[in-house]
């Protein structure tokens, strides 16, 4: 698919100091709208997520799904040299996107005070688990810390076993896209005003952020009311949540409106005449009786197919609790390039995560993507970016300032 207008980026430059999903996957997300993003890696071994995934010669699949598209410039940051060369960027940078733990990034002397006085119109993005300020500030870790100080951790699970942790980087990913946000709106700031910014994202504050009722009634309630934790039905509504069939599990979720489809799907045209389901309050009040009777009518028929389809036929909101692999060949999800493509010189090619949002100006291409070995990049951007010559950059391979992937790297997960 091609596409003869610009995209909303085009012209913006990015420098990238990132690892893991975070700060990647804004980076990653800016240069999907079209700017051209740098990723400074400072060692041979380069981002850790290049250990993880299917590995390769020094090749991953993690590592391609987050930074596909971007230059790779491998940089000693503990040699002077190779701070001056950031510090030469900076000039010609629109935005710094950074995830390492607070106070990293100032001490090897990229800190914004020092970045904003070369550039006073840089956008800078630190991105952390709990932000820069506050008395966590200084904590490392990872997305699953994130939840379980936001008491996140907590509601996930049966309630009478402990907490689970889902499989999946929820708040990697979702505090770089909310960081990716964050620098579109003060890039659209600077149009308007001339300024740069500073901007602290925290995977501690994306996850609070995802409380979509318990707080306010938590705390108006207090001492009444304790969030907890329901396993696969939800805790406010009935029903909701996730039954067996045959074959698979279903989700279903009826708001008040809609149990009168629900009642006639399951042959109960009447269903709200009676006194333990004509509200939501009194459902979950009966919420057993309610699952045991769902899961009734569900037995009758020979598969998951068979439900689904009387549910349908008076729209009652439901769906199959697919598998991954079920997921990943759905003809929604590839129709829409939900699931794209990606293609690396050693790993082969492989499905990963498209981006989330459709853009009318400009459709999303459906060419493979692909990701660069550590320091691939180097010449291209010392030249182009810094205007070095040939001699100056072979002497900072020399000396060891430049630094490029040569050797295969070992695998930490597969």
């Amino acid at each position: 698919m091609t596409n003869r207008n610009p995209r909303m980026l085009q012209g913006y430059r990015v420098l990238e100091l990132g690892h893991f999903v975070a700060g990647p996957t804004c980076a990653k997300i800016l240069g999907e709208m079209g700017a051209e993003v740098i990723k400074v890696e400072r060692t041979l071994q380069g981002d850790h997520s290049r250990r993880f995934g299917i590995v390769k010669d020094g090749a991953s699949t993690y590592f391609v799904q987050h930074n596909h598209g971007k230059l790779c410039v491998g940089l000693d940051l503990k040699k002077p040299r190779a701070r001056e060369l950031v510090l030469a960027m900076v000039p010609k940078l629109d935005v710094f996107v950074e995830n390492f733990a607070p106070g990293v990034i100032d001490a090897m002397g990229l800190g914004y005070e020092e970045l904003r006085r070369i550039n006073p119109r840089l956008i800078m993005c630190s991105i952390s688990v709990a932000g820069q300020t506050g008395p966590l500030n200084r904590i490392p870790g990872y997305d699953y810390i994130g939840a379980a100080y936001a008491g996140i951790t907590g509601l996930l699970g049966e309630p009478d076993r402990p907490p689970v942790t889902p499989g999946l980087a929820i708040g990697d990913v979702s505090t770089g896209v909310a960081a990716a946000m964050a620098v579109g709106f003060a890039l659209l700031h600077r149009e308007r005003t001339g300024e740069g910014q500073y901007i602290d994202a925290s995977i501690v504050d994306t996850y609070f952020h995802m409380h979509e009722q318990n707080v306010p009634v938590v705390a108006i309630r207090e001492g009444r009311y304790k969030a907890r934790r329901t396993g696969s039905m939800h805790p406010s509504m009935s029903p909701c949540g996730v039954f067996p069939t045959r074959d698979g599990y279903i989700f279903i979720i009826v708001q008040q409106h809609e149990m009168g489809r629900l009642g006639r799907a399951m042959g109960k045209p009447d269903i709200l005449d009676d006194p333990r389901f004509a509200t939501n309050r009194d459902r979950m009040k009966n919420s057993a009786a309610m699952r045991e009777m769902i899961e009734a009518w569900l037995m009758t028929f020979p598969g998951r197919a068979g439900a689904l389809a009387a549910l349908e036929a008076h729209r009652v909101p439901c769906a199959p609790v697919l598998t991954l692999d079920e997921a990943m060949t759905h003809p929604q999800l590839i129709e829409r390039g939900t699931v794209r493509k990606a293609r690396d010189k050693l790993v082969g090619e492989f499905p990963i995560p498209g981006i989330p949002v459709r853009f009318s100006a400009w459709p999303q291409s459906d060419a493979p993507v692909e990701a660069s070995m550590v320091g691939a990049d180097n010449e291209r951007v010392m030249r182009e970016m810094l205007g070095l010559s040939d001699d100056e950059i072979a002497a900072l391979y020399a000396d060891g300032v430049l630094i490029h992937h040569t050797l295969p790297l070992p695998a930490e997960n597969a």
